[in-house]
């Protein structure tokens, strides 16, 4: 998320709002209103102008629906622009609930602006805005499964959710779409043990075969995909199925509007003002975005960088590089990463070239390109990859490097057998070439560069195994003025700071973290971000930092070395543990306690110089992107992986 500004989101409704909606639960039931998962559309709206207010409308249409039968489906617009709405709860949810549930469900989903719709299920109801008629569709690419993974349950268990969801498969098409069913199998566990409970509902816009053919495609994947897990959901296209081994279902039958209208109408009143309020929020970000794009078109950037480039000795013709690479021939195919493709390719005179294929349809990645092509043909060092050149004027723009045998250094240090290629001599050389690197960007260029994406499949090897940092996709350069920026967040997770990721705080000490996670990688063999086994083992860097504290570091160096067998054995075991105390000082936690690169490096040449003892790394969990952030005492951060690119530059 880009920290422009302190301001929350404009489509983030106010939480005195979302304060009242909570208070208001207590007075009812249960309304189940946690949201499971939220999908946006993957395109844009067509006329922020006409979508913005056909939105809010169909949003109101269904309000007043929902309020009467707990459904309801409207269409407002025409064309492009029209806005497809639908929204229903779960036949067990009391119409009082059923509202409380709508109105969380119409606070969230807005957040897919500016993209033409989405979905979103939520544990009592669902909400599905499109620009076509989605209403009969029963399955789609987008039917997901989602395992509440706390307990594993005996055999026993499994039975009878089997058994539960087949009765209520069975019932639901036949009464209105929605059947609820409990089941417990026989044996000599206790009920808790043996007893499972199901929800079964289907969109009231599908007929009874579609309905069916929902459920059952719904039923084999929930069971295939979560048992023996005590919990499992099923949220597609047409219908929605849970299991558990609590009972969740309501006890409160639909019974219009008992004692609890007053909360209805009290909601009502709440609804008409997050419509309102939503209605203000989206116009002015319309108005914000579209003044930031005049701004953007007026500078015409990337119009002028695309003609320098053409005119200059770095432009190829994207015919030569196409014969190069014998029309992309997947043969030729180096590797994959998240912003394109790169292939081997021969020129006429005999040079082996990497040709980088970038797919792009708008200015974000040109832009994207032109800064990759400006920043590497500024910079020049021995352990940087040469850019050779590029082309603009085809169908996708290219990137020409230089072409290096060996590829990247995950091919070795994560691979069993060419690992053992990669003696300690050759790899402690790799860890200098990749500082002397960084050093060079940070310090010694024109311009201070950070490179925001170092991690092993970027540091390619030359014949002599000598590294090379590549990819610059994602690196930014700094003013003499700046001591650090404000970004969007992109990187690999299990290589970036803490302090950027939550906050999106970018300096040299990015780098810095991510060359120490590099390091560790290299001395043990593991990857960092493949290095949790279960849901409970600890990240590379927690893992080292445990050891090197218990003074057993042994324990974790990478079997390749096959060190213990060297007649230097001892000199080996000194460098190995030296280097993994400059890998900690590097992912210390806190930014200022990490040295700079030219640190780092005058401390691995100088294998005499007594290193400081490194603080405690950050504690992080990847799978989330949540940590202890002592910058704000101890509070929980969070960033969205929809922000965080991966790439690479030869791939895997």
């Amino acid at each position: 998320m880009k920290k422009e500004s302190t301001h929350l989101h404009p489509l983030y409704l106010p939480c005195l709002l979302i304060f009242l909606l909570s208070s208001l639960r207590s007075i009812t039931g249960d309304a189940r209103a946690r949201a499971v998962k939220v999908t946006c559309s993957p395109l844009l709206e067509h006329n922020a102008t006409a979508y913005v207010p056909n939105f809010v409308a169909t949003m109101e249409k269904i309000s007043q629906q929902v309020q009467i039968s707990g459904y309801g489906v409207a269409l407002t617009g025409s064309g492009p622009d029209a806005n497809y709405g639908l929204a229903q709860c779960y036949g067990d949810l009391s119409l009082n609930d059923c509202v409380l549930c709508y109105a969380e469900a119409r606070t969230i989903l807005p957040q897919c602006y500016p993209q033409n719709g989405g979905r979103i299920f939520l544990d009592g109801c669902f909400m599905r805005a499109e620009n076509y008629s989605f209403y009969n569709e029963f399955k789609g690419p987008e039917d997901n499964i989602v395992c509440g993974n706390t307990t594993r349950k005996t055999q026993t268990f499994g039975e009878a959710v089997r058994q539960g969801l087949k009765n209520a498969v069975d019932a639901a098409p036949g009464s209105g779409g929605y059947a609820r069913a409990s089941a417990k199998a026989g044996g000599s566990e206790s009920e808790s043990e043996s007893s499972a409970f199901v929800l079964a509902n289907c969109w009231r816009t599908l007929s009874p075969d579609s309905c069916k053919q929902c459920l059952e495609n719904a039923s084999a994947s929930v069971v295939k995909r979560c048992l023996p897990w005590s919990e499992g959901r099923a949220l597609h296209t047409g219908c929605f199925l849970r299991y558990s081994d609590q009972d969740f279902l309501n006890k409160i039958p639909r019974n219009g509007r008992s004692k609890g209208s007053v909360v209805v109408i009290v909601v009502s009143v709440l609804s008409s003002v997050v419509v309102f309020m939503v209605g203000i929020a989206i116009s002015v970000y319309v108005c914000k975005r579209r003044t930031i794009q005049k701004k953007r078109r007026g500078s015409n950037d990337v119009e002028k960088m695309a003609k320098t480039l053409k005119d200059s000795s770095l432009n190829f013709k994207y015919s030569t590089l196409e014969k190069a690479t014998g029309s992309f021939d997947e043969a030729n195919k180096l590797g994959q990463g998240g912003f394109g493709t790169v292939y081997k390719g021969v020129l006429q005179d005999g040079r082996d070239i990497a040709v980088k294929r970038l797919f792009f349809n708008n200015r974000h990645r040109a832009t994207d390109f032109y800064n990759e092509v400006n920043m590497i043909s500024t910079v020049e060092h021995k352990n940087l990859v040469r850019l050779l050149g590029c082309s603009c004027a085809g169908p996708e723009s290219l990137l020409v490097y230089e072409y290096l045998q060996n590829k990247s250094l995950d091919r070795f240090i994560f691979d069993v057998n060419r690992g053992k290629t990669l003696d300690w001599q050759r790899r402690y050389m790799i860890i200098v070439g990749t500082a002397e690197g960084l050093v060079y960007l940070h310090e010694q260029s024109s311009v201070k560069i950070i490179h925001r994406d170092i991690k092993a499949s970027n540091i390619l090897l030359d014949s002599k195994l000598q590294a090379k940092i590549a990819d610059f996709g994602l690196a930014r350069s700094f003013q003499d003025d700046k001591s650090h920026i404000s970004t969007a967040i992109a990187g690999t997770l299990g290589y970036m700071a803490p302090e950027y990721l939550a906050h999106g705080q970018l300096t040299e000490m990015v780098d810095v973290y991510s060359f120490g996670v590099l390091v560790l990688e290299i001395v043990t063999g593991k990857q960092n971000t493949k290095s949790k086994i279960s849901d409970y083992s600890d990240s590379l860097i927690t893992e080292a930092w445990k050891h090197f504290q218990s003074g057993d570091l042994e324990e974790i160096y990478d079997p390749n070395l096959n060190w213990k067998n060297e007649i230097d054995s001892h000199v080996m075991e000194k460098e190995m543990l030296r280097v993994v105390q400059i890998g900690l000082l590097c992912t210390q936690e806190v930014p200022s306690l990490r040295p700079s690169m030219s640190k780092v490096l005058y401390m691995l040449k100088n294998k005499e110089e007594i290193l400081p003892s490194p603080s405690n790394p950050p504690f992080m969990d990847e799978r989330v992107m949540e940590f202890r952030d002592g910058s704000d005492g101890g509070s929980a951060a969070c960033a969205s992986l929809a922000t965080v690119s991966q790439s690479s530059f030869y791939g895997r």
